[in-house]
């Protein structure tokens, strides 16, 4: 921990009661100190050009406009020196694949005891890595099951092809969407059908819901 001064925050969620009260609640730990808050990870950037420099941010996975995968990306790739820190309901195998690929530091769930967070803090504030006792065992059960690993693990466009599987789009909009032909999106669609072994477009977003790929 510093001696002289404390470390500075940035915490982003889109529920404002939930993301004051974590505030509050930080703000009374020793050697803490947020120096802001957002609603979506455009806004997180924003305080950040604005010459706001925490030292750690915490994220929401589910947030408007940017979400936490995005914004954990976008951080890794242009500020490596802020330690990420996720916060959400969702660990699904397939959310800590993503996540641990953006350089996060630590996950924590949003139903944690106050002591855990300030204890999580503190060791990701000292350049360790924090993750829950169940999240833990999930990280590590990925890397003794390489079926599991490989049919986790999305690239970018598998990922938007979900997100917009999601919507009322039909392919032929999302062809558009995704600057793609017809044909290509039907070549997606097959082979996330196969992946994921569902049968039909419902199966794939129930999926995507379930393991915290997209929200509603």
């Amino acid at each position: 921990m510093k001696k002289n001064q404390p470390y500075k925050l940035i915490l982003a969620d889109d529920h404002i009661l939930l993301r004051d009260a974590l505030i509050d609640l930080i703000n009374n730990f020793d050697g803490f100190k947020v120096i802001g808050r957002a609603a979506d990870g455009k806004a997180v950037i924003q305080a950040i050009e604005n010459n706001y420099k925490p030292d750690i941010i915490i994220l929401d996975l589910n947030m408007p406009k940017m979400d936490g995968y995005a914004t954990a990306k976008w951080l890794s790739q242009n500020h490596p020196e802020i330690k990420i820190v996720i916060l959400s309901m969702f660990d699904s195998e397939i959310a800590l694949i993503r996540l641990l690929r953006s350089g996060i530091k630590g996950f924590i769930k949003k139903d944690i005891h106050p002591a855990e967070l300030r204890k999580a803090l503190i060791t990701i504030a000292d350049g360790g890595y924090y993750y829950s006792d169940k999240t833990t065992y999930k990280i590590t059960s990925l890397f003794s099951k390489e079926n599991e690993v490989e049919k986790a693990i999305f690239n970018e466009t598998e990922i938007e092809f979900l997100k917009l599987a999601s919507t009322e789009c039909t392919y032929r909009d999302i062809a558009i969407a995704m600057n793609m032909t017809p044909r290509h999106i039907d070549a997606y669609r097959n082979a996330l059908f196969q992946k994921l072994q569902v049968t039909n477009r419902v199966g794939l977003v129930i999926f995507a819901v379930k393991n915290g790929l997209i929200s509603f």
